[in-house]
């Protein structure tokens, strides 16, 4: 397996040329399977990770985190970026200390959130996010700099749908260190590029959602250069349960189970690793 030195030298070239799609899996199975698909790099899904354990998103604890961080990063050979939401505190300092920790699970990349978790004060004001920015940078620094650090602007996903505010904050977060920008929530084409010439030359970061219509080649042109999709993967893994679980409750059926991924390919699949990996054998 590549090191985690050499996974974050790929990572940091994957951002400096080009358009790449980094799915998010949410557990080593979904992560081993986007592997063996290709994918150059994953990122891990706070909600994902978060409904498999049966909790909402937002409600997976600092420890639990880093340990799920941990189990993404040694189970694959391709970069792992964290979904580290807000840093899982609120005062630079310690936004740092738990960015330090996060950087020592092996992942090659992570982003700061600026939301508060507050619905009446969703967002940091910008001097306390530009703060939390350049301490998780130094934490970076400190640990050798060779993880990509992403800065989100959350304006769109808590209700302060303002472009202008995004690309102040962007600015700033570019300014204060970030190796890429992201902007969750963004859909139009006006806006998207907005926000590449806004914080050009850096890297900028767009959340796919559903039912957009771009393609990949479609938000390639528009200057972005990584593409991520956040808990949609996990939440079409639900979708397929949930619709064959009430079929058989309300209706008796087991039609849905025609969808299902065939037993032997990812039998096989996960064999083929397990003999890669003599570490994860826990048969004698």
């Amino acid at each position: 397996m590549p090191s985690p030195a050499t996974k974050r030298q790929t990572y940091r070239k994957l951002h400096e040329t080009g358009c790449f799609v980094i799915p998010n899996p949410w557990d080593i199975g979904s992560a081993r399977y986007l592997q063996h698909l290709g994918f150059k790099a994953l990122a891990s899904t706070s909600a994902g990770y978060a409904f498999t354990q049966g909790l909402p998103d937002n409600a997976v604890g600092l420890d639990m985190m880093l340990a799920h961080l941990r189990e993404l990063a040694a189970a694959t050979d391709v970069p792992i970026n964290a979904d580290f939401e807000n840093g899982y505190a609120h005062a630079p300092d310690q936004v740092a200390e738990n960015v330090r920790q996060c950087v020592g699970t092996g992942v090659a990349g992570l982003s700061i959130e600026d939301s508060t978790g507050d619905k009446q004060n969703p967002l940091y004001d910008l001097d306390t996010a530009v703060a939390r920015i350049r301490a998780a940078r130094a934490a970076i620094d400190k640990a050798g700099g060779d993880v990509v650090f992403t800065a989100r602007a959350e304006c769109f996903l808590v209700g302060r749908p303002d472009i202008g505010e995004v690309m102040t904050r962007l600015k700033a977060y570019a300014s204060a260190g970030a190796d890429c920008l992201y902007a969750p929530g963004i859909r139009t084409r006006e806006h998207i590029e907005t926000v590449v010439n806004a914080v050009a030359p850096k890297p900028v970061n767009l959340l796919m959602p559903a039912n957009l219509g771009f393609t990949v080649s479609d938000i390639a042109a528009l200057g972005v250069r990584r593409i991520s999709v956040g808990g949609t993967l996990a939440r079409v893994a639900w979708g397929a349960t949930i619709r064959a679980a009430e079929q058989i409750m309300k209706e008796g059926r087991f039609d849905m189970f025609a969808e299902a991924a065939p037993h032997p390919a990812l039998n096989g699949l996960f064999r083929d690793d397990m003999s890669k990996r003599p570490d994860r054998v826990t048969k004698p």
